[in-house]
Protein backbone atom coordinates (compact mmCIF):
# COMPACT_ATOMS: atom_id res chain seq x y z
CA UNK A 1 0.00 0.00 0.00
CA UNK A 2 1.06 3.43 -0.84
CA UNK A 3 1.11 5.97 1.77
CA UNK A 4 -0.02 9.07 0.44
CA UNK A 5 1.11 12.10 1.86
CA UNK A 6 -1.02 14.41 -0.25
CA UNK A 7 -4.32 13.74 1.41
CA UNK A 8 -2.80 15.12 5.05
CA UNK A 9 -0.99 17.78 3.33
CA UNK A 10 -1.36 19.28 -0.34
CA UNK A 11 1.26 21.57 0.17
CA UNK A 12 3.71 18.77 0.16
CA UNK A 13 5.58 19.16 -2.84
CA UNK A 14 8.24 16.51 -2.24
CA UNK A 15 9.42 13.31 -0.15
CA UNK A 16 12.08 10.28 -0.08
CA UNK A 17 10.66 6.94 -1.24
CA UNK A 18 12.08 3.54 -2.17
CA UNK A 19 10.62 1.90 -5.29
CA UNK A 20 8.19 -1.63 -4.46
CA UNK A 21 8.07 -2.29 -7.96
CA UNK A 22 8.54 -1.05 -11.09
CA UNK A 23 7.42 -3.15 -14.81
CA UNK A 24 7.47 -1.89 -17.81
CA UNK A 25 4.21 -1.16 -20.31
CA UNK A 26 4.79 0.02 -23.63
CA UNK A 27 6.91 3.01 -23.87
CA UNK A 28 6.45 3.83 -19.84
CA UNK A 29 7.46 1.96 -16.48
CA UNK A 30 4.33 1.81 -14.40
CA UNK A 31 6.58 2.29 -10.69
CA UNK A 32 5.09 2.17 -7.25
CA UNK A 33 6.47 3.52 -4.44
CA UNK A 34 6.25 3.42 -0.86
CA UNK A 35 5.13 6.97 -0.35
CA UNK A 36 4.31 9.78 -2.69
CA UNK A 37 3.37 13.54 -3.11
CA UNK A 38 1.77 12.55 -6.55
CA UNK A 39 -1.47 12.33 -7.07
CA UNK A 40 -3.46 9.62 -8.91
CA UNK A 41 -6.51 10.34 -10.91
CA UNK A 42 -9.46 9.68 -9.01
CA UNK A 43 -12.80 11.17 -8.27
CA UNK A 44 -13.02 13.33 -11.28
CA UNK A 45 -9.70 15.03 -10.85
CA UNK A 46 -7.18 14.76 -12.84
CA UNK A 47 -3.79 13.40 -12.66
CA UNK A 48 -0.90 15.23 -10.74
CA UNK A 49 2.11 15.30 -12.67
CA UNK A 50 5.81 15.33 -11.62
CA UNK A 51 9.17 13.26 -11.32
CA UNK A 52 10.66 10.63 -9.52
CA UNK A 53 14.77 11.88 -9.42
CA UNK A 54 15.27 13.66 -12.56
CA UNK A 55 12.85 11.31 -14.51
CA UNK A 56 9.68 12.37 -15.70
CA UNK A 57 6.09 10.85 -14.44
CA UNK A 58 3.36 11.90 -16.90
CA UNK A 59 0.41 10.10 -14.93
CA UNK A 60 -0.57 8.22 -12.05
CA UNK A 61 -3.15 5.67 -11.41
CA UNK A 62 -4.15 4.13 -8.10
CA UNK A 63 -5.05 -0.20 -8.14
CA UNK A 64 -5.73 -1.54 -4.99
CA UNK A 65 -4.45 0.84 -2.92
CA UNK A 66 -0.92 1.43 -4.42
CA UNK A 67 0.06 4.19 -6.50
CA UNK A 68 1.04 3.43 -9.99
CA UNK A 69 3.85 6.36 -11.55
CA UNK A 70 3.80 6.09 -15.81
CA UNK A 71 7.64 6.90 -15.67
CA UNK A 72 9.50 7.55 -18.78
CA UNK A 73 12.33 4.95 -17.76
CA UNK A 74 12.87 1.86 -15.14
CA UNK A 75 14.05 1.87 -11.47
CA UNK A 76 14.84 -1.17 -9.35
CA UNK A 77 12.86 -2.90 -6.61
CA UNK A 78 14.32 -1.22 -3.49
CA UNK A 79 15.90 1.58 -4.91
CA UNK A 80 15.95 5.14 -2.79
CA UNK A 81 14.50 8.31 -5.04
CA UNK A 82 13.32 11.48 -4.35
CA UNK A 83 10.05 12.49 -5.66
CA UNK A 84 8.97 16.21 -7.24
CA UNK A 85 5.85 17.23 -7.72
CA UNK A 86 4.56 19.50 -10.41
CA UNK A 87 3.49 22.77 -8.30
CA UNK A 88 2.04 24.40 -11.06
CA UNK A 89 0.21 21.35 -12.69
CA UNK A 90 -0.90 20.56 -8.41
CA UNK A 91 -2.40 24.36 -8.37
CA UNK A 92 -4.60 23.85 -11.30
CA UNK A 93 -6.11 21.05 -10.35
CA UNK A 94 -6.63 21.83 -6.85
CA UNK A 95 -8.02 25.08 -8.14
CA UNK A 96 -10.70 23.39 -11.10
CA UNK A 97 -11.47 20.71 -8.04
CA UNK A 98 -12.11 23.12 -4.88
CA UNK A 99 -13.78 25.41 -7.36
CA UNK A 100 -16.33 22.94 -8.14
CA UNK A 101 -17.10 22.15 -4.65
CA UNK A 102 -17.61 26.21 -4.08
CA UNK A 103 -19.61 26.90 -7.13
CA UNK A 104 -21.88 23.55 -7.13
CA UNK A 105 -22.39 24.90 -2.76
CA UNK A 106 -23.39 27.73 -4.06
CA UNK A 107 -26.29 26.63 -6.78
CA UNK A 108 -27.70 24.51 -4.08
CA UNK A 109 -27.65 26.91 -1.49
CA UNK A 110 -29.39 29.95 -3.71
CA UNK A 111 -31.53 28.13 -6.00
CA UNK A 112 -32.02 24.78 -5.08
CA UNK A 113 -30.01 23.12 -7.80
CA UNK A 114 -28.18 19.63 -7.03
CA UNK A 115 -24.92 18.99 -8.89
CA UNK A 116 -25.62 15.43 -10.16
CA UNK A 117 -22.70 15.26 -12.57
CA UNK A 118 -18.80 16.51 -12.84
CA UNK A 119 -16.03 16.21 -15.34
CA UNK A 120 -12.73 18.09 -15.49
CA UNK A 121 -10.21 18.20 -18.51
CA UNK A 122 -7.05 20.46 -19.27
CA UNK A 123 -9.40 22.83 -20.70
CA UNK A 124 -12.56 23.07 -18.66
CA UNK A 125 -14.79 21.97 -15.76
CA UNK A 126 -18.21 21.29 -16.19
CA UNK A 127 -21.19 20.10 -13.74
CA UNK A 128 -24.58 19.07 -14.80
CA UNK A 129 -27.32 20.30 -12.25
CA UNK A 130 -30.84 18.69 -11.77
CA UNK A 131 -33.21 21.94 -12.74
CA UNK A 132 -32.87 24.53 -15.16
CA UNK A 133 -31.10 27.58 -14.55
CA UNK A 134 -31.89 31.23 -15.22
CA UNK A 135 -29.00 34.04 -16.10
CA UNK A 136 -30.16 35.74 -13.16
CA UNK A 137 -29.82 32.51 -10.93
CA UNK A 138 -26.55 31.69 -12.62
CA UNK A 139 -24.79 35.23 -11.71
CA UNK A 140 -26.13 34.93 -8.06
CA UNK A 141 -24.28 31.69 -7.65
CA UNK A 142 -21.23 32.86 -9.26
CA UNK A 143 -20.85 35.99 -7.23
CA UNK A 144 -21.35 34.18 -4.08
CA UNK A 145 -18.70 31.41 -5.09
CA UNK A 146 -16.72 34.07 -6.08
CA UNK A 147 -17.60 35.90 -2.08
CA UNK A 148 -16.14 32.68 -0.38
CA UNK A 149 -12.63 33.54 -2.20
CA UNK A 150 -12.51 36.39 -1.43
CA UNK A 151 -12.90 35.73 2.79
CA UNK A 152 -10.19 33.43 2.01
CA UNK A 153 -12.06 30.82 3.93
CA UNK A 154 -10.02 27.94 5.71
CA UNK A 155 -10.50 24.33 3.95
CA UNK A 156 -10.12 21.48 6.06
CA UNK A 157 -9.62 17.47 4.95
CA UNK A 158 -10.50 15.08 8.03
CA UNK A 159 -11.20 11.34 8.21
CA UNK A 160 -14.44 10.60 9.93
CA UNK A 161 -16.59 7.72 10.64
CA UNK A 162 -19.91 7.02 9.00
CA UNK A 163 -21.72 7.59 11.83
CA UNK A 164 -20.63 11.18 12.60
CA UNK A 165 -21.12 11.58 8.38
CA UNK A 166 -24.56 11.16 8.87
CA UNK A 167 -24.89 14.20 11.33
CA UNK A 168 -23.39 16.43 8.96
CA UNK A 169 -25.85 18.90 6.63
CA UNK A 170 -24.43 18.08 3.00
CA UNK A 171 -25.58 18.90 -0.01
CA UNK A 172 -25.08 15.44 -1.14
CA UNK A 173 -24.33 12.10 0.71
CA UNK A 174 -23.06 9.20 -0.51
CA UNK A 175 -25.02 5.91 1.55
CA UNK A 176 -22.66 3.62 0.00
CA UNK A 177 -19.72 4.59 1.74
CA UNK A 178 -19.12 2.87 4.95
CA UNK A 179 -16.31 3.05 7.91
CA UNK A 180 -13.50 6.14 7.48
CA UNK A 181 -14.83 8.80 5.38
CA UNK A 182 -12.97 11.67 3.96
CA UNK A 183 -14.40 14.86 4.03
CA UNK A 184 -13.80 17.91 2.97
CA UNK A 185 -15.27 21.09 4.45
CA UNK A 186 -14.87 24.78 3.64
CA UNK A 187 -15.41 26.70 6.73
CA UNK A 188 -19.30 27.42 7.01
CA UNK A 189 -19.98 26.44 3.66
CA UNK A 190 -19.54 23.38 1.56
CA UNK A 191 -18.90 20.06 3.16
CA UNK A 192 -18.65 16.85 0.86
CA UNK A 193 -16.79 13.61 0.55
CA UNK A 194 -13.85 13.84 -1.61
CA UNK A 195 -10.63 11.71 -2.13
CA UNK A 196 -9.01 15.06 -4.44
CA UNK A 197 -6.72 17.17 -3.77
CA UNK A 198 -7.50 20.79 -1.72
CA UNK A 199 -5.87 24.26 -0.71
CA UNK A 200 -5.83 24.91 3.25
CA UNK A 201 -7.49 28.55 2.24
CA UNK A 202 -9.93 29.20 -0.48
CA UNK A 203 -7.98 32.29 -1.43
CA UNK A 204 -5.61 29.92 -3.44
CA UNK A 205 -8.56 29.66 -6.03
CA UNK A 206 -8.26 33.02 -7.60
CA UNK A 207 -11.46 33.31 -9.22
CA UNK A 208 -14.29 31.44 -10.53
CA UNK A 209 -15.71 32.53 -13.89
CA UNK A 210 -18.49 30.37 -15.41
CA UNK A 211 -18.16 30.51 -19.25
CA UNK A 212 -21.16 29.57 -20.54
CA UNK A 213 -24.52 27.23 -19.63
CA UNK A 214 -27.58 24.98 -21.48
CA UNK A 215 -30.00 22.86 -20.91
CA UNK A 216 -29.17 19.02 -20.58
CA UNK A 217 -31.04 15.72 -20.27
CA UNK A 218 -33.55 18.12 -17.88
CA UNK A 219 -31.26 19.75 -16.37
CA UNK A 220 -28.61 22.70 -17.00
CA UNK A 221 -25.08 21.86 -18.02
CA UNK A 222 -22.54 24.71 -16.47
CA UNK A 223 -19.19 25.22 -18.08
CA UNK A 224 -16.54 26.97 -15.91
CA UNK A 225 -12.84 27.32 -15.76
CA UNK A 226 -11.07 28.68 -11.95
CA UNK A 227 -7.53 30.49 -10.89
CA UNK A 228 -4.65 30.82 -13.54
CA UNK A 229 -7.40 28.89 -16.35
CA UNK A 230 -9.92 31.89 -15.69
CA UNK A 231 -7.67 34.13 -15.80
CA UNK A 232 -6.36 33.20 -19.20
CA UNK A 233 -9.83 32.63 -20.64
CA UNK A 234 -11.12 36.57 -19.79
CA UNK A 235 -7.85 37.78 -21.79
CA UNK A 236 -8.23 36.07 -24.18
CA UNK A 237 -12.14 36.84 -24.58
CA UNK A 238 -11.33 40.78 -23.89
CA UNK A 239 -8.87 40.58 -26.97
CA UNK A 240 -11.15 39.14 -28.94
CA UNK A 241 -13.72 42.23 -27.44
CA UNK A 242 -11.72 45.02 -28.09
CA UNK A 243 -10.12 43.39 -31.65
CA UNK A 244 -13.86 43.36 -32.57
CA UNK A 245 -15.01 46.50 -31.37
CA UNK A 246 -12.00 48.29 -33.20
CA UNK A 247 -13.06 46.53 -36.50
CA UNK A 248 -16.57 47.12 -36.20
CA UNK A 249 -16.00 50.84 -35.02
CA UNK A 250 -17.92 51.25 -31.72
CA UNK A 251 -17.70 50.70 -27.90
CA UNK A 252 -16.94 46.93 -26.61
CA UNK A 253 -21.16 47.80 -25.23
CA UNK A 254 -22.30 47.78 -28.18
CA UNK A 255 -20.54 44.74 -30.40
CA UNK A 256 -23.87 42.58 -29.65
CA UNK A 257 -26.06 45.00 -31.47
CA UNK A 258 -23.30 46.10 -34.09
CA UNK A 259 -22.53 41.99 -35.19
CA UNK A 260 -26.09 41.83 -35.69
CA UNK A 261 -26.67 44.42 -37.51
CA UNK A 262 -24.09 43.17 -39.85
CA UNK A 263 -25.38 40.18 -40.03
CA UNK A 264 -28.79 41.08 -41.47
CA UNK A 265 -27.12 43.50 -43.85
CA UNK A 266 -25.03 39.76 -45.01
CA UNK A 267 -28.65 37.98 -44.90
CA UNK A 268 -29.93 40.53 -47.24
CA UNK A 269 -27.04 40.75 -49.53
CA UNK A 270 -26.84 37.12 -49.83
CA UNK A 271 -30.40 37.12 -50.49
CA UNK A 272 -29.80 40.00 -53.58
CA UNK A 273 -26.71 38.01 -54.71
CA UNK A 274 -28.90 34.96 -55.17
CA UNK A 275 -31.53 36.71 -56.78
CA UNK A 276 -29.33 38.57 -59.05
CA UNK A 277 -27.33 34.79 -59.93
CA UNK A 278 -30.66 33.15 -60.93
CA UNK A 279 -31.32 36.60 -63.04
CA UNK A 280 -27.71 35.81 -64.49
CA UNK A 281 -28.75 32.40 -65.39
CA UNK A 282 -31.92 32.89 -66.77
CA UNK A 283 -30.26 35.77 -69.07
CA UNK A 284 -27.50 33.17 -70.14
CA UNK A 285 -30.28 30.24 -70.67
CA UNK A 286 -30.72 31.01 -74.15
CA UNK A 287 -26.77 30.68 -74.99
CA UNK A 288 -26.51 28.01 -72.82
CA UNK A 289 -28.99 25.44 -74.61
CA UNK A 290 -27.34 26.82 -78.67
CA UNK A 291 -24.04 25.67 -77.21
CA UNK A 292 -25.38 22.35 -75.48
CA UNK A 293 -23.83 19.22 -76.62
CA UNK A 294 -26.58 16.43 -78.15
CA UNK A 295 -26.33 12.80 -77.25
CA UNK A 296 -27.42 9.45 -79.34
CA UNK A 297 -31.41 10.29 -78.50
CA UNK A 298 -31.35 14.02 -79.87
CA UNK A 299 -31.38 15.30 -75.37
CA UNK A 300 -29.73 18.44 -75.14
CA UNK A 301 -27.07 18.21 -72.26
CA UNK A 302 -27.29 20.75 -69.74
CA UNK A 303 -24.56 20.75 -67.09
CA UNK A 304 -23.72 23.18 -64.82
CA UNK A 305 -20.60 22.83 -62.24
CA UNK A 306 -19.92 25.68 -59.48
CA UNK A 307 -19.58 26.93 -56.34
CA UNK A 308 -23.75 27.24 -55.25
CA UNK A 309 -25.29 26.90 -51.90
CA UNK A 310 -28.16 23.64 -52.26
CA UNK A 311 -31.30 26.40 -52.57
CA UNK A 312 -29.32 28.01 -55.28
CA UNK A 313 -28.63 24.46 -57.00
CA UNK A 314 -32.24 23.58 -56.43
CA UNK A 315 -33.84 26.73 -58.07
CA UNK A 316 -31.23 26.06 -60.95
CA UNK A 317 -32.50 22.64 -61.24
CA UNK A 318 -35.88 23.57 -61.24
CA UNK A 319 -35.21 26.44 -64.13
CA UNK A 320 -33.12 23.88 -66.42
CA UNK A 321 -35.03 20.92 -65.95
CA UNK A 322 -38.12 22.99 -67.33
CA UNK A 323 -37.02 22.80 -70.50
CA UNK A 324 -37.92 20.27 -73.15
CA UNK A 325 -35.64 16.99 -74.17
CA UNK A 326 -32.97 18.07 -72.46
CA UNK A 327 -30.61 16.37 -69.55
CA UNK A 328 -29.62 18.08 -66.56
CA UNK A 329 -26.91 17.49 -64.00
CA UNK A 330 -25.71 20.03 -61.83
CA UNK A 331 -22.35 19.36 -59.65
CA UNK A 332 -22.30 22.24 -56.49
CA UNK A 333 -19.45 22.94 -54.78
CA UNK A 334 -20.27 24.16 -50.73
CA UNK A 335 -17.27 24.77 -48.06
CA UNK A 336 -16.92 21.35 -46.70
CA UNK A 337 -19.75 19.41 -49.25
CA UNK A 338 -20.15 18.69 -52.70
CA UNK A 339 -23.58 17.85 -54.03
CA UNK A 340 -25.45 16.74 -57.03
CA UNK A 341 -28.44 16.06 -58.41
CA UNK A 342 -29.47 14.95 -62.44
CA UNK A 343 -33.09 15.52 -63.99
CA UNK A 344 -34.79 14.69 -67.52
CA UNK A 345 -36.61 17.59 -69.03
CA UNK A 346 -40.29 16.83 -70.83
CA UNK A 347 -39.97 14.34 -73.54
CA UNK A 348 -36.28 13.77 -72.71
CA UNK A 349 -34.64 10.08 -72.61
CA UNK A 350 -31.93 8.64 -69.70
CA UNK A 351 -31.10 7.22 -66.70
CA UNK A 352 -30.45 9.54 -63.73
CA UNK A 353 -30.17 7.12 -61.19
CA UNK A 354 -27.03 5.88 -63.70
CA UNK A 355 -26.12 9.30 -63.65
CA UNK A 356 -25.64 9.54 -59.78
CA UNK A 357 -24.16 6.09 -59.34
CA UNK A 358 -21.51 7.39 -61.49
CA UNK A 359 -21.01 10.56 -59.70
CA UNK A 360 -20.91 8.63 -56.75
CA UNK A 361 -17.94 6.86 -57.89
CA UNK A 362 -16.17 9.51 -59.09
CA UNK A 363 -16.65 11.81 -55.93
CA UNK A 364 -16.67 8.93 -53.42
CA UNK A 365 -19.98 10.19 -52.37
CA UNK A 366 -23.42 8.30 -51.48
CA UNK A 367 -26.87 9.36 -53.23
CA UNK A 368 -29.79 7.74 -55.74
CA UNK A 369 -33.02 8.28 -56.82
CA UNK A 370 -35.24 7.42 -59.67
CA UNK A 371 -34.32 7.35 -63.41
CA UNK A 372 -36.25 10.83 -63.92
CA UNK A 373 -34.59 12.47 -61.13
CA UNK A 374 -31.38 11.51 -58.80
CA UNK A 375 -29.61 13.45 -56.15
CA UNK A 376 -26.45 12.86 -53.91
CA UNK A 377 -23.21 14.35 -51.97
CA UNK A 378 -19.90 13.95 -50.76
CA UNK A 379 -17.20 15.02 -48.52
CA UNK A 380 -15.73 18.16 -50.33
CA UNK A 381 -12.63 17.70 -51.95
CA UNK A 382 -10.35 19.92 -54.14
CA UNK A 383 -10.48 18.26 -57.26
CA UNK A 384 -13.73 18.45 -57.59
CA UNK A 385 -13.94 20.59 -61.03
CA UNK A 386 -11.68 17.66 -62.71
CA UNK A 387 -14.50 15.40 -61.34
CA UNK A 388 -17.14 17.18 -62.25
CA UNK A 389 -15.49 17.48 -65.92
CA UNK A 390 -15.64 13.83 -66.28
CA UNK A 391 -19.36 13.31 -65.08
CA UNK A 392 -20.04 15.54 -67.46
CA UNK A 393 -18.40 13.62 -70.48
CA UNK A 394 -19.86 10.62 -68.94
CA UNK A 395 -23.36 12.46 -69.77
CA UNK A 396 -22.20 12.97 -73.12
CA UNK A 397 -22.10 9.83 -74.37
Amino acid sequence: MTEKLFEQNSMLTECDATVVSCTPKEDKFLVVLDKTVIFPEGGGQLSDQGKIDDVKVSYAAEKDKEVIHYADKAFQPGQKVHVTLDWQVRLDRMQQHTGEHILSYAFWKSCGANNIGFHMNEEMVTIDLDKEVTQEEVNKAEYMANQEIWENKKISCNYMNDSEVAKLTMRKKNDKIHGSIRIVAVENGDICTCCGTHPPLTGYIGLIKVLRFEKHKGGTRVEFNCGARALKNMQDRNIALVDTSNMLSVKEADVPEAVTRLKSELVELAAQSKEKTMELFKAQLPDLLAKAPVNANGDKILFVSKKLDPKEAKSLMQLLSAENKVVVGIVAAQAQRISYQFALGKEAKGDCKAYCQKANELFGGKGGGSPTFAQGGSAFCADWESKAKQLQEALAQ
